[in-house]
C-alpha cells in the first residue's frame, strides 16, 4: 500500500467521537458495541446513540451499563440504549446473544479486550484468554450474526485493534502458549494482530454489503490496564511516585479514543472501504524496510494468513 492509495480524512489524531460524525443521521440504525460499558467503548455507545442510532452494550456485566442506559435516555434525540449480558471468553454466551438477535443489525464495533494478563490463564475450551476474549470470542459472535449484518445491506464490522501487533505475528503453530514460554504482551499483540486478520479476511462478506476494518485507538488510560501492576505503570511514565496517573503529552481521552471507531462505524467517508487498518482518524501505512515510520504490519494484512486463521476460526468456535 503506497501512500498515494492510503485513505485520509479531515479530522487531526485528537478529534472526538462526536466530531467524527458530527451532522450524521444514524436514526433506524441499530448497533452493538461489546465492552461498551466503559472506556472507549462508552464514548462509542454515547456518538452513536446521540447521532440517533439504537445502541446495545454488550458487556459481562449489564449493570454496570445502567447508568450511561439512564443517561442516554434522557437526552434530546438519542437513540434507544439497552444493556445485554455477553461474556467473549465464552463461546456458548457469544453464541447465544447472536442467536437471541431479531432483525438486522447495521454496525458491529468489536470492542471488549484484556490486555497484558501477567500469568498464562485459559478459557473453558482451553485456549489463551487474551486470544479467546479479543479474537475468537469476537469472531464467533461475528460469524454468528452475519445473516443479521447481511439483512442490513450496509452494514459495518470494526474491529479494535492495538499497535502491540506490531511484533507478533500470528504463531499459528502454537497460539495458545502450549509449548513456547508464555509472554503477556506476545499474547496481547499476537490477539491483536488477529482481530486485524479479521477484518482483512471478512472481505468474503463484501459481496453481502458488509465491511470490516480495524482500529488502534492510541494511547488512554482505562480500565484496560487494570492487568498492570505500579511498576509497570511507572515503567510508562504514566504514573507517579505517590500512584498518581500521570498521562503524558500525546494520550487521549476516551471520547477521542472512540473517534476512529466512531468514524469506521457510521462515517460517509469511509463508505465501502474495507479490510483496512485506521489509526487516528487516517488509515495506517505499512511498516516496511524503506519505512520504518508505518504503523500496521505486514503480517497483520496478509490476506493469506487472514483466509488461514478464518478456516482455523471457524473449525474453532461453530458448534
Amino acid at each position: 500500500m503506497n501512500a498515494e492509495s492510503r485513505l485520509t480524512t479531515p479530522f487531526h489524531s485528537h478529534a472526538t467521537a462526536t466530531e467524527v460524525i458530527k451532522g450524521v443521521d444514524l436514526a433506524g440504525r441499530r448497533a452493538v458495541v461489546t465492552g461498551g460499558a466503559s472506556g472507549i467503548g462508552t464514548e462509542t455507545v454515547r456518538a452513536l446513540a446521540l447521532a440517533g442510532a439504537e445502541v446495545v452494550v454488550a458487556t459481562r456485566r449489564p449493570e454496570t451499563a445502567e447508568p450511561l442506559v439512564r443517561e442516554l435516555a434522557a437526552a434530546p434525540g438519542a437513540g434507544s440504549v439497552r444493556a445485554e449480558a455477553l461474556d467473549l471468553s465464552d463461546i456458548d454466551s457469544a453464541l447465544a446473544f447472536a442467536q437471541a438477535w431479531r432483525g438486522p443489525l447495521d454496525i458491529l464495533v468489536a470492542n471488549a479486550g484484556i490486555m497484558a494478563l501477567p500469568t498464562r490463564q485459559v478459557s473453558a475450551e482451553g485456549w489463551e484468554l487474551q486470544l479467546a476474549t479479543n479474537f475468537l470470542g469476537h469472531f464467533a459472535l461475528a460469524d454468528a450474526l452475519h445473516p443479521a449484518l447481511r439483512e442490513s445491506g450496509s452494514a459495518r464490522v470494526v474491529v479494535v485493534s492495538s499497535g502491540a501487533h506490531l511484533n507478533s505475528p500470528f504463531d499459528f503453530d502454537d497460539p495458545h502458549f502450549k509449548r513456547r514460554p508464555y509472554d503477556p504482551w506476545g499474547a496481547y499483540g499476537q490477539s491483536k494482530t488477529a482481530d486485524v486478520l479479521l477484518a482483512v479476511g471478512a472481505r468474503r462478506w463484501a459481496d453481502d454489503g458488509i465491511t470490516a476494518n480495524a482500529v488502534a485507538p492510541g494511547a488512554i488510560l482505562t480500565n484496560l490496564q487494570r492487568h498492570l501492576d505500579d511498576d509497570a505503570m511507572r515503567s510508562f511514565g504514566v504514573m507517579d511516585d505517590e500512584g498518581n496517573l500521570t498521562p503524558l503529552p500525546h494520550y487521549k481521552n476516551p471520547a477521542q479514543g472512540a473517534a476512529t471507531s466512531v468514524l469506521l462505524a457510521a462515517s460517509p467517508l469511509v463508505k465501502g472501504v474495507t479490510g483496512r487498518y485506521f489509526e487516528d482518524n487516517q488509515e495506517a501505512s505499512v511498516v516496511s524496510d524503506s519505512d520504518r515510520s508505518g504503523r500496521v504490519a505486514a503480517h497483520a494484512l496478509d490476506q493469506q494468513a487472514a483466509d488461514r486463521l478464518w478456516d482455523y476460526a471457524v473449525e474453532a468456535v461453530r458448534r
